[in-house]
């Protein structure tokens, strides 16, 4: 529920979307628009300074929205803060940092600020450098050993919260002493922890985007050098730290995943017993359920990778008394290669280089490629002029008579037979005089 989101230019928290454009850690109002979601509850959160919030109660029944500035009930005095989030959801964040009603008295909105009450908050406001400089004097100067971060003055001038970084604990009953008697007025000490301090000041990550602590982030656990362990990531101080000087808060985001993933593969203290000798657990590649056994458990010697079944298959058989020969014996046919496979070429810059042209059949015929049969071709051309000697019929239903003189005589045995083997092309056949009576024909 705690984001930021993405907001456009010139949207400066109005009621309508929900956004707040100078808040950080702030809360997406996503009932915003829907009716009836605003007056089920009178309960209101109010931030200040340095992300701190509260919760009060709108006594009054004033009609107030996200983005308005309220003086709310303080001790002493009275505040000045910001609405950020009204409606149903302010219960749901009440519930969640385990704030109830019935146990916890709950401060009262006074009314929305005035013009009086914003000139004393820009006063207070413009004296907190000037403070925060001179308290850092006179904590040197007891020599404690303490960083003060930053002051914040409540909206009336009347209180002062500083606040802290220690490693060690802090006695600093002098010190409120000196600080009531410089400043003249109340003091709160707070202590704050490096990855507060960082998301206070703000910056960018290695990765490139806004720091998670100054973004989106309200809870801040602490992290561990076993999450390095759990994700095989190597345990370099220099990339494993932060801008606070502590681990980084993102070893925490994956670590639940590799916890579950991890509960797949046998444990790593267990030795695999086979006949050349003995194995320790080397390391292990979450991601493609493998694991590297070293002959030694200090350095990585003689390494085998197999697969976290093979694994427990060898572990089965040590229980049972029995050593395999190898650890990769059987892993080599079971084993699921996971490659991308180029099938098609297209990944290849030199895919259309040195390939040959199909030769044209229609082009190239006659330029020294292969001929069809010399008696296939006669054939096809001895039926082609038997249809051109074909005899068409007459007008009127009559018929050239077949015998003919000399001259027809020659002239059939001029003619090529249909089917015959020739090398030579065949000649155009004569056109013959079809008009001519019968008895011309015989002169």
């Amino acid at each position: 529920m705690e984001t930021i989101p993405t907001q456009s230019k010139g949207c400066g928290g109005c009621s309508g979307c929900g956004y707040s454009s100078h808040q950080k850690l702030s809360t997406y109002d996503w009932l915003c628009d829907l009716p009836d979601t605003h007056s089920d509850t009178d309960y209101v959160e109010v931030q200040f300074k340095n992300t701190r919030k509260a919760f009060f109660v709108n006594a009054a029944q004033l009609p107030l929205a996200k983005g308005d500035i309220v003086a709310v009930e303080a001790s002493p005095g009275h505040d000045i803060g910001e609405v950020t989030l009204t409606g149903r959801l302010v219960l749901l964040q009440m519930n969640k940092n385990k704030i109830h009603p019935d146990k916890y008295e709950i401060r009262k909105i006074y009314r929305k600020a005035k013009e009086t009450d914003l000139e004393k908050y820009r006063e207070a406001k413009a004296r907190e450098q000037e403070t925060m400089i001179k308290a850092r004097q006179i904590a040197e100067s007891l020599k404690l050993d303490m960083k003060i971060g930053d002051v914040e003055f409540q909206g009336d001038g009347n209180k002062a919260i500083f606040y802290y970084i220690a490693d060690d604990r802090v006695d600093f009953r002098q010190l409120i002493k000196v600080f009531a008697e410089t400043f003249r007025v109340r003091i709160e000490m707070k202590q704050i922890g490096a990855r507060q301090e960082a998301g206070r000041i703000g910056g960018i990550g290695p990765c490139g985007r806004e720091l998670c602590c100054s973004g989106w982030m309200t809870n801040f656990n602490s992290v561990s050098t076993a999450a390095a362990r759990y994700q095989d990531i190597s345990l370099n101080p220099q990339k494993l730290a932060g801008q606070c000087g502590k681990l980084k808060c993102c070893m925490n985001f994956e670590l639940d995943s590799y916890v579950d993933a991890l509960k797949e593969f046998p444990s790593k203290d267990v030795p695999l017993e086979t006949i050349d000798g003995t194995y320790y657990h080397f390391k292990t590649d979450t991601f493609k359920g493998m694991i590297s056994y070293s002959t030694s458990q200090n350095f990585g010697a003689n390494v085998v990778t197999i697969s976290s079944d093979r694994a427990k298959e060898i572990i089965l058989m040590n229980k049972k008394g029995q050593k395999p020969a190898a650890l990769e014996e059987d892993a080599k046919a079971s084993e699921k290669k996971i490659d991308y496979n180029n099938v098609v070429g297209e990944e290849s810059l030199t895919r259309f280089d040195g390939q040959k042209k199909r030769p044209d059949k229609k082009k190239n015929r006659g330029n020294g490629q292969p001929q069809r049969p010399v008696a296939m071709s006669q054939q096809k051309a001895g039926a082609q002029q038997q249809a051109v000697e074909k005899p068409q019929p007459k007008q009127g239903g009559q018929q050239p008579s077949k015998q003919g003189g000399p001259k027809q005589a020659a002239a059939d045995r001029s003619q090529p037979r249909a089917g015959a083997q020739q090398l030579q092309r065949p000649m155009k056949p004569k056109k013959r005089n079809d008009q001519q009576p019968p008895h011309q024909a015989s002169e």
